[in-house]
């Protein structure tokens, strides 16, 4: 494998005088006014990142919380069923 200290193989680094290769890398020339927007930006996104996750933990617990009483209901359900397969079991003296 890669030694230490290397990429494995297939994976390169950035290219010397390329392109950024993230939306948020910055060129040597950026302004504080760009660094700011962006800054804004990028608080902008982890707000509403952290909104969708606490909808997606409610989702969750929901879940968990329709899931635990279907759960309840099958067992209801297999009670039922095995209570009146005995007393069938019985009344025909299988």
């Amino acid at each position: 494998g890669p030694g230490p200290g290397r990429l494995p193989a297939g994976e390169e680094g950035p290219v010397e005088g390329g392109p950024p290769d993230h939306s948020y890398s910055l060129s040597s020339g950026t302004t504080s006014e760009e660094l700011l927007r962006k800054l804004n930006e990028q608080r902008d996104i982890i707000a509403l990142l952290e909104v969708k996750m606490k909808e997606m933990k409610g989702s969750i617990r929901r879940l968990r919380l329709a899931e635990a009483q279907l759960r309840e209901e099958i067992r209801e359900k297999d009670r039922l069923l095995h209570a009146a397969s005995a007393g069938t079991r019985k009344r025909h003296g299988l």
